[in-house]
């Protein structure tokens, strides 16, 4: 079950502005008909209601801002990002490197950066917008992508891959134990994915429609990315993740890994 958390924001910003408009309105009416003495009861009535609404208000307008135009946590809950992001990851996203956009109804109003190849974005699942996605940008609008032997070929040209022997899984993530840790060169990030070399993937050639990306997860085996969905549309994108703010992982034996806390997203 999605919960829109930024609806439940606005809404609550405009229930409490809403009652601070209608006390100041019924108080300036009110003293336009009150004598002297009456007025200054009136300054000493208090409503517990209006009283929240004033504290609260300001409270949900900063949280408002920070969350839909500065900074939004995240976190990981599956492997499809490993080894880049591990289960139990909490991540900070960029939400005004790719323009700036309306709460709830997302409509962009200030452009800025274009998304790069090798950003790592979050974006809303075309089938299901309510439901944040997280993958890598492999491909850019009219991009050529091919996906032989678990290579990447983009517009005809290999995706450089150097192999640095199994990966040592370990909390959360032992499932992945067997898996390959690789190296890929991706334009100029340098990045690690896992391949399961006990898996068989997907092979096809495709073009990157306008206006779209192509997203694959660094978990090349075991990712739900654009080799089985589609392409993401430019007006899903949330923003760019940038940053590991902490990790808590239930299964490991140090819950907390305090070595991944400030760590940058590569």
């Amino acid at each position: 079950m999605s919960f829109d958390f930024e609806l439940v924001l606005v809404c609550l910003m405009a229930i409490t502005g809403l009652v601070i408009l209608v006390h100041y309105f019924l108080l300036k009416l009110n003293n336009n008909s009150l004598d002297s003495t009456d007025k200054n009861n009136n300054k000493k009535e208090s409503f517990w209601i209006v009283e929240q609404s004033k504290s609260l208000f300001p409270i949900f307008l900063i949280v408002l801002i920070l969350r839909s135009f500065i900074f939004e946590p995240f976190r990981i809950p599956s492997a499809s990002m490993m080894p880049t992001l591990l289960i139990g990851d909490f991540i900070l996203v960029n939400k005004y490197d790719y323009g700036l956009r309306l709460p709830v109804t997302h409509n962009k109003f200030l452009e800025n950066n274009l998304p790069k190849r090798g950003d790592v974005v979050v974006f809303r699942y075309p089938e299901n917008p309510k439901i944040p996605y997280i993958k890598r940008i492999i491909g850019l609008p009219g991009d050529k992508i091919a996906y032989y032997n678990k290579t990447i070929y983009i517009n005809d040209k290999i995706v450089e891959q150097i192999t640095n022997g199994p990966y040592p899984a370990f909390g959360a993530g032992l499932s992945m134990r067997g898996s390959l840790l690789v190296t890929e060169q991706l334009g100029d990030i340098n990045h690690d994915i896992l391949i399961d070399p006990k898996r068989n993937s997907l092979e096809f050639v495709t073009k990157v429609p306008d206006l779209h990306y192509f997203v694959l997860g660094d978990n090349r085996d075991n990712s739900k990315d654009s080799r089985y969905w589609g392409f993401v549309p430019e007006a899903n994108l949330v923003g760019r993740a940038f940053m590991i703010w902490m990790n808590w992982d239930g299964k490991s034996k140090n819950i907390i890994n305090y070595k991944r806390i400030g760590n940058s997203i590569e």
